[in-house]
């Protein structure tokens, strides 16, 4: 997956009526990946990215998705913890 890069991003509604961004990710072989991010994690990518705005995400690499994705997933774990 080296070198896949974020080429579109658009906002798009979830299934439960809240809005989330959709990123496209481009491989290197052409190939695309369409990913949710979930408010959490849009956030986090834009203040990884130091971007003010969606735009501003085009270009970032996968590794800061995944790494927003994994982000806004251990949000729950960190609270399943303390709850114990």
């Amino acid at each position: 997956m080296s070198g896949a890069k974020v080429s579109h991003v658009r906002i798009a509604a979830a299934h439960d009526g809240e809005a989330e961004l959709v990123v496209t990710l481009l491989f290197e072989n052409g190939g695309q990946s369409l990913v949710a991010l979930d408010e959490f994690a849009a956030r986090s990518l834009l203040a990884s990215c130091a971007a003010d705005s969606a735009d501003g995400l085009i270009g970032a690499s996968w590794e800061q998705v995944r790494d927003a994705l994994v982000a806004s997933s251990g949000r729950y774990a960190e609270t399943q913890n303390t709850e114990h």
